[in-house]
C-alpha cells in the first residue's frame, strides 16, 4: 500500500553537497518516524538519520554536523542534505518509514525504498 520512491543521488567530488528526497504515496498517515540508511556493497545497512512526525531528530555518528534531515507534512516527504561528503559516503542511499523507532530501525518492519545511488569520488 506505500510506496517509497528517492532521488537526488548522483557523482559529486569530495566536499561536494546532496540533497535526497524521499516521497511517500499510499496510505501513510500511520507512519510516525521517517528515516535515512545507507548500504555500501558487501556491507551491512547503515542507519543515518530519523525525524518524527514531531519534529524529533536524530543523527549518526557518520554524518552528525553535516547533515540535515527534515519533512514536509504536506507532501509527505522526507529529505536528506548532505554537505562535504567523502569516498566513505558512497552507498545507495535509502528511505523508510515506520510506526515506531523500534520498526524503523528494526530490520523487517516498515516500508522501504528502492534506493538513490551516491558516488563521491575524491
Amino acid at each position: 500500500q506505500v510506496q517509497l520512491v528517492e532521488s537526488g543521488g548522483g557523482l559529486v567530488q569530495t566536499g561536494g553537497s546532496l540533497r535526497l528526497s524521499c516521497v511517500a504515496s499510499g496510505n501513510s498517515d500511520n507512519l510516525n518516524i521517517m528515516g535515512w540508511f545507507r548500504q555500501a556493497p558487501g556491507k551491512q545497512r547503515e542507519y543515518l538519520a530519523y525525524i518524527t512526525v514531531g519534529g524529533n531528530t536524530d543523527y549518526a555518528d557518520s554524518v552528525k554536523g553535516r547533515s540535515t534531515i527534515s519533512r514536509d507534512s504536506a507532501s509527505n516527504s522526507v529529505y536528506l542534505q548532505m554537505n562535504n561528503l567523502q569516498p566513505q559516503d558512497t552507498a545507495v542511499y535509502y528511505c523508510k518509514f515506520a510506526i515506531t523507532l523500534g520498526g524503523l530501525l528494526g530490520e523487517r518492519s516498515g516500508f522501504w525504498g528502492q534506493g538513490t545511488q551516491v558516488t563521491v569520488s575524491s
